[in-house]
């Protein structure tokens, strides 16, 4: 029993100081949780602390800047515009400027005055279903609050002020037009970035990758033969999503094919480059799927797939400049619900480009350290 105890514990004492002595190991030991931790408790929240807000306030009177001073006093809504003209509200929307507008007519004091009943409009950005319902509800709540204090006041009965909730591009608010529509990156990501990483491992374990350092194959010729599978199962993976999207969800789609996939192809390129500086690094597949797994973790939470960017810290939205998942969600979105262009989308594209133009060099420059 005392010989066996031994053992165990030699055993024990090997594989800790194999694992300790590793920096491979070492690294995804202690980085990953740590990492994660921050990143659930700070960036995956769904809390609602900044929802930029326009107002189109034609009446001006003092009911209704009581009203917009609820809006303003509750520390969520932000105004970032004040409207005088109904053609500004489009522009704010599109260009995502303000996740609301809060519009009063001309006649909203007179009506409550009168004893009459009146109504609000609340135009909703509907592209994130999730936010613009959080947000919504946060607007119903203040004119609950409005009402409340209106009838105590006047000796009212019924509430005088109703909040008309409109929502572009997602009437409803449908949870899966939101969520289907960012699935086509991230799930197109999370395969493209396995597949890339896991290649050279799995030669490398298979032994057939030192074949490669006696054949007259260049490593930029390995590394583009190794990108250009991993590219296409990419869009292959991407356009199985909107299949089941527009076919089984019927979720219809506003944009251009071409556009859509002229923004993806960029995307699923930049994945290539991350997937290939990887498969440089690590030397078997335990390994490639080990670092994966740590990167793909915080660009999924850094996103914007579920939260919103604007509600987390300022650290973190800087970090999410480099996350390639977040300006694809924002193309599939804006091109699924919108029917945007690829003009309007250049402040998504060259982000994607620029980081292409940064991980294939480098991953290339590996190849060529490695197969040296």
């Amino acid at each position: 029993m005392r010989d066996s105890l031994l053992r165990i514990v030699s055993l024990v004492r090997k594989e800790v100081l194999a694992l300790v002595r590793d920096p491979r190991s070492r690294v995804i030991l202690f980085v990953p949780p740590l990492l994660q931790s921050m990143l659930f408790g700070y960036a995956a929240t769904f809390d609602l602390n900044h929802a930029p807000y326009a107002i189109y306030d034609e009446d001006r009177s003092a009911a209704s800047g009581d009203l917009v001073a609820r809006l303003e006093g509750s520390g969520v809504f932000e105004r970032v515009a004040t409207i005088q003209r109904s053609s500004d509200i489009a522009r704010l929307i599109d260009d995502r400027d303000a996740l609301l507008v809060v519009h009063i007519g001309p006649d909203f004091a007179r009506k409550l005055s009168a004893g009459q009943k009146t109504d609000i409009q609340v135009i909703a950005d509907g592209r994130n279903s999730n936010t613009a319902g959080t947000a919504v509800a946060y607007v119903s709540a203040i004119v609950d609050g409005f009402n409340a204090d209106w009838r105590a006041a006047h000796g009212m009965v019924d509430p005088p002020v109703t909040a008309n909730v409109r929502a572009w591009y997602n009437g409803n608010l449908e949870t899966s037009w939101n969520m289907i529509p960012g699935l086509i990156g991230t799930i197109t990501m999370l395969q493209v970035l396995m597949l890339t990483a896991l290649s050279v491992a799995r030669e490398r374990e298979d032994g057939t990758f030192d074949q490669l350092l006696v054949t007259p194959i260049r490593p930029a010729e390995i590394m583009l033969g190794k990108a250009l599978p991993s590219t296409a199962i990419g869009l292959i993976q991407a356009t199985i999503i909107l299949l089941v999207a527009q076919l089984w969800f019927r979720i219809p789609f506003a944009g251009s094919l071409l556009t859509l996939y002229g923004g993806l192809i960029p995307f699923v390129i930049a994945n290539v480059g991350i997937g290939l500086f990887i498969s440089s690094l690590v030397a078997n597949m335990q390994q490639a799927m080990l670092f994966s797994f740590v990167i793909l973790m915080p660009f999924i939470l850094l996103s914007g797939l579920a939260t919103p960017v604007a509600n987390m810290p300022d650290v973190f939205q800087w970090l999410t400049l480099i996350d390639p998942l977040r300006y694809a969600l924002d193309i599939t979105r804006r091109v699924y619900l919108e029917g945007a262009t690829l003009g309007q989308l250049v402040g998504d594209l060259w982000p994607m480009i620029l980081i292409s133009a940064v991980t294939l060099p480098i991953a290339a420059w590996m190849f060529r350290n490695r197969l040296s």
